[in-house]
């Protein structure tokens, strides 16, 4: 099934990729990619005594406990569930590492109504938090906007961070200088997913992602991983099929039909399926377990999660939050608040996972050269992503979307 290439063709791939980039209309009804973003560090790393103290953020407690019952560091989540080993639980570690280094109160807040929540639900939970003595209020998942905004103009006294999100305004179009949106560029990781997957040696991949095709951050992972894909393709001049799908993700959650339709997709020829959503992975790996396929995660190093998982596409919201938190109690949260950060490979916090991949004809050193590829400039890899994937298909790929 996978081809052994040699160094020669991989290094000369580099080198033809440094003049792709392609120009498209982006998808006018989601937040943009990309905007203004306030200056950052040239790479995105935590202090190394808070790794020296906290190395493994499962070492600290979800449920703390405070003397006063107060707890200054609030997380809240969009659904009912914590350690989701995506999102969640990414951004809870963060806060727990970077409470824990600075002997800081913490404490979660989830809707009452769970996976099922509404806006008044996570609304009353963040009241909650507030009400519960937090000077700074963690909200991720672009579910969270509407609360969101509705606390940030009565709590005006309240940071927020909205991980996955963007700035918000008022009802009267005048942004809300508490609330600061850390965004990333999952293209760049969809990317080397995509192109990790082709020059390793698949030919027949699949993407299915959360959110009903209206989550930017997993519209711009699955456009990445088409581009990435494309680009092998073309340079070694190998067709390649992919099925693309939004169905079965709304909540982001596994299910039995996610893992019927993986199923189908590996029985009919797929071979790798990339997969971003919160617990959608749990179903694709299933089906990879009965069809002797293949599984690229998402967020997090999702590789201990099954022996079918080769690689993920990361977005540290971790390192992100650490740094977002850094900049509030140093008093610094101008640089943040009422504008959208955007986060990219520079800042160190999207890419794959080098130490525990598992591809065999795609090496660290090339992916090495890849990156610093994008980091120059060299290569460029597109922000906006289309109306329809499909009319990304070329003579050597073809894209079938599943609706």
């Amino acid at each position: 099934m996978k081809k052994m290439l040699s160094l020669f063709l991989v290094l000369c791939t580099v080198f033809f990729l440094a003049g792709c980039g392609t120009t498209l209309t982006p998808k006018e009804e989601l937040p943009p990619a990309n905007k203004t973003a306030a200056p950052l560090p040239t790479e995105m790393v935590t202090e190394p005594e808070l790794h020296d103290k906290t190395p493994d953020p499962d070492d600290i407690v979800d449920n703390m406990t405070s003397e006063n019952e107060e707890y200054e560091i609030a997380f809240i989540t969009c659904a009912g569930v914590l350690k989701d080993r995506s999102f969640h639980q990414d951004t809870w570690d963060g806060i727990k590492l970077y409470a824990a280094a600075n002997n800081l109160s913490y404490k979660y807040y989830q809707p009452a109504t769970g996976s099922s929540a509404t806006d008044s639900d996570r609304y009353d939970a963040i009241e909650a938090a507030v009400d519960g003595g937090a000077s700074i209020v963690v909200c991720t998942g672009l579910q969270q906007e509407d609360a969101l905004k509705e606390a940030a103009m009565e709590f005006t006294d309240t940071m927020f961070l909205f991980i996955d999100g963007y700035s918000l305004s008022d009802s009267e179009g005048n942004i809300l200088p508490n609330v600061a949106g850390i965004s990333f560029r999952e293209e760049q990781s969809g990317y080397f997913a995509g192109f990790s997957a082709v020059m390793e040696g698949f030919t027949r991949l699949g993407f299915c992602g959360g959110g009903d095709g209206l989550d930017p951050s997993c519209c711009r992972y699955g456009y990445g991983f088409v581009q990435g894909a494309s680009d092998a393709a073309e340079a070694l001049g190998v067709p390649v099929k992919i099925n693309y799908s939004w169905l079965h993700g709304s909540d982001y959650t596994g299910s039995s039909e996610l893992q019927a339709m993986a199923n189908r997709w590996y029985a009919n020829g797929t071979e790798i399926i990339f997969t971003c959503g919160g617990t959608m992975l749990d179903s694709v790996a299933a089906a990879a377990a009965e069809n002797d396929g293949f599984v690229i995660g998402a967020d997090r190093d999702q590789t201990p999660e099954s022996d079918t998982v080769i690689t993920s596409a990361l977005k540290n919201r971790s390192e992100a939050v650490i740094w977002a938190l850094s900049k509030f109690y140093e008093g610094a949260w101008a640089d943040i608040g009422g504008i959208d950060t955007c986060l990219d490979i520079a800042d160190g916090v999207v890419g794959l996972p080098t130490d525990t991949w598992k591809m065999e004809n795609y090496t660290v050193e090339e992916y090495a050269n890849a990156l610093s590829a994008v980091k120059s400039g060299k290569l460029v890899i597109d922000t906006e992503y289309p109306e329809d994937i499909t009319s990304l298909s070329t003579d050597l790929v073809t894209i079938k979307e599943i609706r």
